[in-house]
């Protein structure tokens, strides 16, 4: 009987330089993935990923699609491998950006139409981060209900919301410049283990990005959404979802709204579920899973290079 496992996307803040370089020179498939996205993006995302330089990759406006691309194309690689053929994908999703990789997985959208929306995405996130200074704090060894009583006690007049439920006792901030500090002090005060500022461009699942949101809902209303054909759950409800009028709607509101990773995990996990495979840049989905569900014994592998792949 084939072992269930659940496929896993990473998100924004995996990208690095050099990222599917291997399998671009490995595989002539992978080329023309990466070839279509040039033509699709009308820039050389493919010299960006390969060369850099990391100032502009890591980017909101570059990195999303830059991510959504060598995510793919891992994807592509393990399907000409056949390696999803020896399992039973029980289950898949993508944190935050990620969410989009999953969707052409589960063949809802096509490759090209989620390249078109991220890149969209991306330049709209951009611009909302340029327009007011924000951020995101991480914070690590409080629990979700401490989090939040303390993200109500200093918001203030400010924007401060609980973003990105990442495990169970690993939770992100978004806020503007004024709330963040004031509840970074409150974190350290309440006994977080840690509490650190992210190198992000701006307070992202918030509503700082309700601006984001709006500019990018036409895109999405005007795109083609399948059914789903194998088992997907949605960043916002963290549960699964099979009907596409509701995966779009969710898409539109991830923009500016929490990302349930952590209930998404848990969903999985409740279903009997112990293998999950990363497909992509980074290994920051093994790495939650490994800290926060230690308990379950969970394994995992990861799929983004081509010694990732020599391994299966």
């Amino acid at each position: 009987m084939a072992a269930r496992v659940a496929v896993l996307f990473p998100g924004q803040g995996a990208q690095k330089v050099g990222m599917g370089k291997d399998l671009y020179e490995e595989y002539g498939f992978v080329r023309r993935i990466y070839e279509q996205a040039n033509d699709v993006l009308g820039f050389d995302i493919t010299r960006l990923c390969f060369e850099g330089p990391l100032e502009e990759l890591t980017r909101t406006d570059r990195s999303q699609v830059a991510i959504l691309v060598t995510s793919y194309a891992a994807l592509e690689v393990a399907r000409h491998k056949r390696l999803l053929e020896t399992v039973d994908v029980a289950a898949t999703c993508g944190l935050s950006l990620g969410e989009y990789t999953a969707l052409v997985f589960a063949n809802v959208l096509t490759f090209e139409d989620a390249l078109r929306i991220v890149e969209r995405r991306g330049a709209f996130m951009q611009q909302a981060c340029d327009a007011q200074p924000s951020g995101m704090v991480s914070v690590i060894g409080l629990d979700f209900a401490t989090v939040e009583r303390l993200v109500e006690k200093t918001r203030g007049e400010g924007v401060l919301v609980a973003a990105n439920y990442n495990s169970p006792k690993q939770l992100a901030v978004s806020g503007d410049a004024e709330a963040l500090p004031r509840f970074e002090v409150a974190a350290k005060h309440a006994g977080a283990k840690r509490v650190i500022r992210l190198r992000v461009a701006g307070a992202f699942h918030s509503p700082l990005m309700s601006p984001a949101a709006r500019k990018l809902a036409p895109f999405i209303n005007n795109t083609t959404f399948s059914k789903p054909q194998l088992p997907f759950l949605s960043n916002v409800t963290g549960d699964f979802c099979d009907d596409p009028h509701t995966i779009k709607e969710n898409l539109k509101k991830q923009v500016d709204h929490p990302i349930k990773w952590a209930q998404s995990i848990q969903k999985i996990l409740d279903t009997g579920i112990r293998e999950f495979w990363e497909v992509g840049p980074g290994t920051v989905l093994s790495g939650l899973l490994r800290r926060g569900w230690a308990d379950y014994e969970v394994k995992t592998r990861n799929f983004c290079d081509v010694s990732s792949f020599a391994q299966s």
